[in-house]
C-alpha cells in the first residue's frame, strides 16, 4: 500500500506520511542547536564529529504525531518526491541533521503463507527533516545501484559535482538487495514462534536480534520491520503421477528465509569471533518453510518449518587482512578460562530459544564444551533443569579431510549418518489449518481455532566453519534435505524430482546472498550446491571469487563496516533521534537526580607493572612475585581485581624482527606471569587469576589478568595497535592498548615504547600525539573516550644533566633535583606531552641503564646517563594511586616498575533503572496529559514540567523562556535600585560579581570616596533644571586636604566661545589678506590666567594653596575646529620667561574651478610663503 509523502516548509519544516485513514506528521522543532552544517559533509565525518568539539552540540528536536487523517490540516503541504513511498525505515541523525528513510522501490520475492508477502528493497531515499538542502539530491533515479552478487563498489551513480549526500553510503547499503520487509506478518520470527501465539502484528513481538532498523524505529515506532539476509519462494510443481487432489488457485510453495543477526554485524575481517554478551559474528538463522494449501475436498492446509543456525566460532579471536590467500594469521585474544563465561552465555541464549543444541565445530572448543553447564559429560559439572539428559552435543567434522577422496564434495553426505540421532530427536515444526477461506488476504491470520500445531522442533543444529559461508551452507543444505525427507515420509507426500532441483537452487542462492553480505562475493561451492557436481567451470568461478574477496576485504570492507555501524547506531558519540517530549526530558532529569536508587559505586584495585626485558628470557624462571605482588598486597582483601603488565623489548629488536610479530615469546611470558600470580594467590588464600587478553606489537606486549570471580563483570574487551617506528612503518616503537568495561566504567590501558635518544624528546612528544590521536578501537572509540586511562611503558625520557652530576645526585639521594630536570616532567608542565595526566612522586632511583646482573649504572663506553625511562601515568577522577615503586630484578638493563590504584567503578542495575523510569513516566504522563498539537503553544506545558527548585543549596533556581530569576514577573530588564539617600553613590570598591560574598557596602557617602578615585560628577546635575517634584539639591563636596596640588578641571564648554567658520563660495574669488592680528601682550595673558585661576578657585577652594600658577586652561573643541584653529591661532614662543607673539595669516579659502584640473600644484614647504602670496590656489 503506497504512502503519500508531503512536505511543509513554513512555519516549521514538517513531513507528513498519509494513508487512507491516518497521518504521521514529523516536525522539526527549531532550537539553537539547529545551526546549518556544511552541505557537502559526508556521513564519514561522524568519526570526526564524535571526537571534536562539536560532539557536545545538541541535535535538533523532532516532534512526531500520529493522527486521524480527518483531523489534520494539510493546508500548505506539497508533494515531496516524485518517487513512491512504499514503507518507512525510520529516523536517523547524521551531522546533526535528521533524515527520514523511506523505501522507494521494492519487489515481492516470497509468499510464505497465503496473505504473507515479503518484499526485497531495491531503492531507498533519505529526506532531511530540518532543512531543504538535500531535497533534490537523490530524486533522479529509482535505483542507481544495480544488484551485483559479486561486487560492492559497482553501480555508483554520478553525484552532484563537489557535493555528496550525507546518506549516500547508507542508501547504497540498503539498496543492495539484501534487505527485506513485510507489511503482513512478523518477519523477524520463525513460523513456530508466530503461528498461534502472535496473533497481532506488534513491534513488541519482534526479535531485536534480527531487526536491522531497530535503531531507527526505536522511539518512533514506525512499523516497517526490516531484516537482512535472504528470502525467496519457489512454486513446487506436482508430479504428474501424483494421485493427490489439487487445490484451486493456490500452489504449494517452498520458501527459505535467512535472518542475519545485527548484534555483531560486520564484514569478514572486521567482525570475528564473539563478544562478552555471547553474540557471535555472522550469526544467521535459516528457516525452510513449505506451505501446502488445503484441497477443497479435505479443507486442511499443512505448514512445515525447519530451522538451523550458523555463526562464527564462539571464542575471542581476530584475523588480519592480507594480500595472499590463506596467509591471514588468526590470533586468539583471550584465554580459555576468560572465554568460558561468554561461551556459556552464547549457548544458553540458543538453548532458551531453540532447545537442545548439536554443535558441529572444531576441536578448539573441547574445553568449553566440557565445562558448559548444558552438558553432563564432565565430572562435577552442573546438571540442567531437565535432569541428566544433556542439552548440548558436539560433532567434530573436518570437511576437507572427508572430501579429499575421489568422491569429492559428495562425500559430505556422509554427515547424515553422524547427526541422524539428533535429527530424529529434534524433529521439525508441523501445523495444520482447517480454515474454509481459500484466500487469507482478507484475514491474514485466519481464526486461532483453525490452526493446530502437530509437531514442534525441539532442538537445533549449529554449524560453522572459519567464515560460516561456503562449507557451512553446503552442510546446512544437506540437513535441510534430511528434515524434508522425514516430513514427506511422515505425511505420505511426494513432490517429485523437480522439487529437489528447486530446493538445491534456493540453497545455492541463499549461500551466494549470505556470502556477498559477509565476504563481498558469492559462495565458493555454489556450483556443487546447485547441481550436486563440481565442474571445471565451477572451479574457475571459485578462483575468480577468491581473487575478488582479497581486493574487497583489503580495500572496501572498512568503509562498509563504518556504514553498518552508522545504520545500527554503534559509533561512539552517535546520537539517536531526539524526539521532543518534555515528559521524557523530565524523566531523564529525575533519573539523574535519583541515580542512587538504581546504581552504586564499589572500589576495585588495579595493579600495573612495566618492564623492559632487553630481549632476555633468563628471568622467566626467576621469582617475579617481588615485582608482581608487592609486600603491602599480602593482605587478601587488597588482592587486585585487575593485573595489567606491560613488556617492552620482549624480543631482540633486530631488522628482521621489527617488521613482523612473533607471538611465541609473548605466550611464554604470559604463562610465567600467570604462574607467579596464582602461586602467590594460593599462598595467601586469595583467588586465582585468568588471562583476559594479550596484545603484542613486535617487542611491546600488554597482558591483562583478572580474578576468576570478577570475569563476569568485564565486558567489551578490545585491543588495538599503533606503530610509530620509521614514520609508522616499523613496529620497533609504538603502543599496544586494551580497553574494557568493568561494570559500567570504561577502562583503557596503554603500554608504549617511545623513541630513544637523549635529545629526541620532541620525537617522543610526536610519538605520544600519534598514539593518542591515531589509535582507534572498534566503532570509532579513542583513548580519550574512557573514564579511566593508564599509560605504562618505556617512554625513554631522560634527565637533562651531565652524567657525572646525575650519578652523584643519585648517590646523595637527591631525587628532587633529578626530577626537576626530568624531560618528561618538563614536557608535561609545558603541556607538550600527556596533558591532563598525573604521576605519583618518584621515590625510587632511575631505572635505566644498569649493567646486567648488577646494581651499577652503565659502565660501557657509551656511559648512558641514568634516567627514569620506565613510568606509569594516570588520568581519571575515580582513580586513587596507592603506591609507586621499583624492584631489583637484575636480568635486564632496566628495573621493573609497578603502581597500584584504587578505582571506583559504577554499577548500574538496569532492571531497577528501567522500572523507575517507567514509574516516573507513567505518573507524570497521567498528570500533564498529551503533547500539544501542531498549532498549539507547548511552551507553558514545558515550563510546568520543569523543576524550578535549585538543584543545590545556595544556587539560584533554573530559568526558562518565560521564567527568569533576574526578572520579576516578566518586567523589562531595567534597574530599579535607588540609593538610600541623595548624598550616597555606588561603592566603586565592591566586587562586580553580585554572587560573591563581599564585606564592602553597596553604597557609600560621596564625601567618603577614596582619594585615589574621582568623586562622582555633580557639576552637570547642577545645570539640569529642577523637575516638577521637589528634589533636594546635593551639597557641594569639599575635597580632603592633600599634600600635593590637586588637578584642576577645565571650565564648562561654551560653543559661543568658538571662532566663526569662514564662509564658502561657489565661485572663485581671490580673498584679501586679513588685517594683521594685534599682538597679545603679557598683561592680557596674565589677566586671562588669573581669571581662569580665580574661577577655578571659586568652584574648588583649596586650603594650603601653592603659589605656583597652574597652566592656562584651553577650552575643548571638536577635532575639525581645533585643526582650523591651529592654522589661524597664535604661535607663542616664550624664550627665557619673556613672552613674545607673532601674528599668522588666516588659512585661505578653497576655490572652486570650472576648468579641467590638469595636475595638483606643488605645495610650498612648511613655514614658507602662503599660497596667496605665491599666486597658487588650493583644491
Amino acid at each position: 500500500m503506497p504512502i503519500d509523502l508531503l512536505i511543509k516548509d513554513h512555519p516549521h519544516r514538517s513531513i507528513a506520511l498519509l494513508t487512507p485513514s491516518h497521518a504521521l506528521i514529523l516536525r522539526n522543532s527549531p532550537s539553537p542547536s539547529s545551526a546549518q552544517s556544511s552541505s557537502n559533509a559526508s556521513f564519514a565525518s561522524i568519526l570526526e564529529r564524535t571526537n571534536g568539539p562539536s560532539s557536545t552540540t545538541p541535535i535538533p528536536k523532532c516532534i512526531i504525531e500520529f493522527l486521524d487523517l480527518a483531523s489534520v490540516d494539510l493546508d500548505g503541504y506539497r508533494s515531496l518526491s516524485s518517487q513512491p513511498c512504499l514503507g518507512t525505515l525510520g529516523l536517523i541523525t547524521l551531522n546533526r541533521d535528521v533524515f527520514l528513510g523511506v523505501v522507494t522501490s521494492a519487489r515481492e520475492v516470497a509468499s510464505v503463507r497465503p496473505g504473507e508477502h515479503v518484499f526485497r528493497i531495491h531503492a531507498v531515499n533519505f529526506h532531511c527533516l530540518n532543512r531543504a538542502d538535500f531535497d533534490d539530491f537523490l530524486d533522479s533515479d529509482v535505483n542507481p545501484y544495480p544488484v551485483d552478487p559479486d561486487g560492492w563498489d559497482q553501480g555508483r551513480s554520478q553525484p552532484h559535482v563537489g557535493v555528496e549526500h550525507p546518506c549516500l553510503s547508507l542508501r547504497k547499503l540498503l539498496s543492495g538487495g539484501t534487505f527485506y520487509y513485510s507489511r503482513d506478518f512478523d518477519l523477524t520470527n520463525r513460523l513456530q514462534d508466530r503461528s498461534i501465539d502472535t496473533a497481532d502484528f506488534d513491534i513488541d513481538n519482534f526479535d531485536p536480534s534480527f531487526l536491522w532498523n531497530s535503531y531507527m524505529i526505536n522511539a518512533s515506532y514506525i512499523l516497517t520491520s526490516t531484516i537482512r539476509g535472504f528470502v525467496e519462494s519457489l512454486t513446487i510443481p506436482r508430479p504428474l503421477t501424483s494421485a493427490e487432489p489439487r487445490s484451486a488457485g493456490l500452489a504449494t510453495t517452498l520458501t527459505i528465509i535467512s535472518r542475519l543477526s545485527c548484534r555483531r554485524a560486520g564484514t569478514r575481517f572486521n567482525s570475528r569471533g564473539m563478544d562478552d554478551d555471547g553474540h557471535v559474528a555472522n550469526f544467521v538463522e535459516t528457516e525452510t518453510v513449505i506451505w501446502d494449501p488445503c484441497p477443497e475436498s479435505q479443507n486442511v492446509s499443512i505448514g512445515f518449518s525447519y530451522c538451523q543456525i550458523r555463526g562464527s566460532i564462539p571464542i575471542f579471536w581476530e584475523q588480519q587482512t592480507g594480500l595472499l590467500p590463506n596467509q591471514q594469521k588468526i590470533q586468539i585474544t583471550r584465554s580459555s578460562e576468560a572465554t568460558q563465561p561468554a561461551f556459556d552465555k552464547h549457548l544458553e541464549s540458543i538453548s532458551l530459544k531453540y532447545g537442545a543444541i548439536h554443535v558441529e565445530l572444531s576441536s578448539r572448543l573441547r574445553h568449553h564444551i566440557k565445562h558448559s553447564p548444558l552438558t553432563t559429560s564432565g565430572p562435577g559439572e552442573k546438571r540442567n533443569a531437565l535432569g541428566n539428559s544433556s542439552l548440548l552435543e558436539a560433532t567434530e567434522y573436518d570437511f576437507h579431510a572427508e572430501t579429499k577422496g575421489p568422491s569429492g564434495y559428495e562425500a559430505a553426505n556422509m554427515i547424515r549418518r553422524i547427526v541422524e540421532p539428533s535429527a530424529d530427536s529434534f524433529g521439525f515444526f508441523l501445523m495444520e489449518s482447517s480454515s474454509r477461506r481459500s484466500n487469507r488476504g482478507a484475514n491474514r491470520r485466519g481464526q486461532k481455532e483453525t490452526e493446530f500445531v502437530m509437531l514442534r522442533q525441539d532442538g537445533v543444529f549449529r554449524t560453522n566453519c572459519l567464515d560460516c559461508l561456503d562449507r557451512t551452507n553446503l552442510v546446512q543444505g544437506i540437513l535441510s534435505k534430511t528434515a524434508i525427507e522425514s516430513f514427506l515420509e511422515q505425511t505420505g507426500k511426494n513432490f517429485g524430482h523437480e522439487f529437489w532441483i528447486r530446493h538445491s537452487t534456493l540453497w545455492a542462492d541463499n549461500g551466494d546472498a549470505l556470502s556477498k553480505i559477509y565476504a563481498g562475493t558469492g559462495a565458493l561451492k555454489s556450483s556443487f550446491t546447485r547441481t550436486g557436481k563440481m565442474s571445471f567451470a565451477g572451479a574457475i568461478a571459485d578462483a575468480r571469487k577468491s581473487a575478488a574477496r582479497i581486493y574487497i576485504n583489503n580495500f572496501a570492507d572498512k568503509d562498509k563496516q563504518n556504514t553498518i555501524d552508522v545504520l545500527l547506531g554503534r559509533l561512539v558519540g552517535q546520537n539517536s533521534v531526539y524526539l521532543y517530549d518534555p515528559v521524557s526530558d523530565y524523566v531523564t532529569a529525575e533519573l539523574s537526580k535519583r541515580e542512587i536508587e538504581y546504581s552504586h559505586e564499589k572500589d576495585i584495585h588495579i595493579y600495573v607493572g612495566t618492564f623492559n626485558l632487553n630481549g632476555q628470557t633468563s628471568g622467566m624462571n626467576d621469582d617475579l612475585s617481588q615485582w608482581l605482588c608487592p609486600p603491602f598486597l599480602e593482605n587478601s582483601p587488597l588482592h587486585p581485581e585487575l593485573v595489567v603488565v606491560g613488556f617492552q623489548e620482549i624480543v631482540q629488536l633486530s631488522p628482521q624482527q621489527i617488521m613482523s610479530t612473533d607471538p611465541a615469546r609473548r605466550q611464554l611470558w604470559e604463562q610465567a606471569v600467570l604462574k607467579a600470580l596464582n602461586s602467590h594467590a594460593r599462598a595467601t588464600g586469595g583467588e586465582e587469576y585468568v588471562l583476559l587478553r594479550g596484545g603484542q606489537l613486535v617487542g611491546a606486549a600488554l597482558l591483562i589478568y583478572v580474578k576468576a570471580s570478577a570475569i563476569r563483570e568485564v565486558r567489551n574487551v578490545e585491543g588495538s595497535l599503533k606503530k610509530t617506528g620509521m614514520s609508522g612503518v616499523a613496529g620497533n616503537k609504538g603502543a599496544v592498548a586494551i580497553r574494557m568495561e568493568y561494570a559500567n566504567t570504561r577502562l583503557c590501558f596503554v603500554t608504549a615504547h617511545l623513541a630513544a635518544g637523549f635529545s629526541n624528546y620532541e620525537e617522543r612528544n610526536r610519538d605520544y600525539r600519534t598514539i593518542a590521536h591515531g589509535l582507534r578501537f572498534q566503532r570509532g572509540r579513542t583513548i580519550d573516550d574512557h573514564d579511566t586511562v593508564i599509560w605504562l611503558g618505556d617512554f625513554n625520557y631522560r634527565i637533562g644533566l651531565p652524567d657525572e652530576k646525575v650519578r652523584k645526585l643519585v648517590g646523595l639521594g637527591d631525587l628532587q633535583t633529578l626530577y626537576d630536570n626530568d624531560q618528561l616532567n618538563l614536557q608535561m608542565i609545558a603541556g607538550l606531552a600527556f596533558p591532563y595526566f598525573s604521576e605519583a612522586r618518584l621515590t625510587f632511583d632511575p631505572t635505566y641503564k644498569y649493567d646486567i646482573g648488577t646494581d651499577r649504572y652503565d659502565t660501557s663506553e657509551k656511559a648512558r646517563i641514568p634516567a627514569w625511562c620506565d613510568r606509569v601515568l594516570r588520568r581519571g577522577k575515580n582513580l586513587r594511586q596507592l603506591s609507586y615503586g621499583a624492584v631489583p630484578l637484575r636480568f635486564s638493563d632496566h628495573r621493573p616498575v609497578y603502581a597500584t590504584f584504587q578505582c571506583a567503578v559504577s554499577v548500574v542495575d538496569e532492571a531497577a533503572k528501567e522500572k523507575l523510569s517507567k514509574e516516573i513516566y507513567t505518573k507524570l504522563r497521567a498528570e500533564v496529559g498529551h503533547l500539544a498539537g501542531p498549532g498549539e503553544d507547548s511552551s507553558g506545558d514545558e515550563d510546568d514540567l520543569l523543576d524550578f527548585e535549585p538543584i543545590e543549596s545556595g544556587l539560584l533556581p533554573p530559568s526558562s523562556d518565560s521564567r527568569k530569576w533576574w526578572l520579576n514577573d516578566g518586567m523589562p530588564a531595567k534597574s530599579t535600585v535607588k540609593p538610600p539617600g541623595p548624598d550616597y553613590a555606588p561603592n566603586p570598591q565592591r566586587s562586580t560579581n553580585p554572587f560573591t560574598t563581599a564585606t564592602e557596602p553597596d553604597w557609600i557617602r560621596k564625601s567618603d570616596f577614596p582619594p585615589t578615585l574621582p568623586a562622582p560628577p555633580h557639576q552637570k546635575q547642577s545645570q539640569i533644571p529642577p523637575a516638577t517634584t521637589a528634589t533636594p539639591t546635593p551639597p557641594t563636596l569639599t575635597p580632603r586636604p592633600s599634600k600635593s596640588a590637586p588637578r584642576k578641571l577645565p571650565p564648562p564648554f561654551n560653543p559661543v566661545d568658538l571662532p566663526p567658520l569662514p564662509a564658502r563660495s561657489n565661485t572663485f574669488t581671490m580673498p584679501k589678506a586679513p588685517p594683521p592680528t594685534p599682538p597679545i601682550t603679557t598683561t592680557a595673558i596674565t589677566s586671562t590666567i588669573n581669571s581662569s585661576t580665580t574661577s577655578l578657585e571659586t568652584s574648588h577652594p583649596q586650603p594650603g594653596k601653592v603659589g605656583k600658577h597652574p597652566p592656562p586652561t584651553v577650552p575643548r573643541k571638536p577635532a575639525v575646529l581645533s585643526r582650523d584653529a591651529q592654522r589661524a591661532g597664535l604661535d607663542m614662543h616664550i624664550p627665557g620667561g619673556a613672552i613674545q607673539a607673532r601674528s599668522l595669516p588666516p588659512p585661505p579659502l578653497k576655490r572652486v574651478s570650472t576648468l579641467p584640473v590638469v595636475g595638483r600644484p606643488v605645495l610650498p614647504p612648511r613655514g614658507g610663503p602662503t599660497e596667496v602670496e605665491q599666486g597658487n590656489g588650493r583644491d
